[in-house]
């Protein structure tokens, strides 16, 4: 799995113009998943996410994580993160997982981080439009 984090200060995805998630302070996370990933891997991935130390402290370090924040998180599908972009100049989605595996872990891992932090979500395989406040610029590639 593969997930990217950004630190924001607001961040929302539409649908056809409609809001259908948006976070407050918090991360942006757009959320890859590849053939071979399972339930193991995604509670491995969350947690990682939730512990990840990206906000400052009071001396301005990144020494705090979403839970020490209490803050909001904003999960994304994006399957174009799996894609294999070493060679030509299109990419080859060969290593992405099957819709179908893809959108049970997205659904799993949503479900499992909606019962540890504030969490919205946009909505699978959907055109969606993600708009941002990126604070710092903070971003970060985590895969487990």
């Amino acid at each position: 799995m593969i997930g990217l984090i950004q630190r924001v200060s607001t961040a929302s995805v539409s649908i056809e113009g409609e809001v259908v998630g948006e976070a407050g302070k918090g991360l942006l996370l757009l959320l890859g998943v590849q053939k071979g990933d399972d339930k193991q891997k995604a509670d491995r991935l969350l947690d990682k996410l939730l512990r990840y130390r990206v906000f400052p402290d009071d001396d301005g370090k990144m020494n705090l994580s979403l839970v020490d924040i209490a803050g909001d998180l904003l999960v994304v599908s994006q399957f174009t993160l799996a894609a294999d972009t070493r060679k030509g100049t299109r990419p080859g989605f060969s290593s992405a997982a099957s819709p179908a595996d893809a959108e049970a872990l997205y659904d799993y891992f949503c479900e499992a981080a909606k019962e540890r932090v504030s969490t919205a979500t946009g909505r699978f395989g959907a055109d969606m439009q993600v708009s941002l406040v990126n604070d710092g610029p903070v971003t970060f590639w985590l895969e487990v």
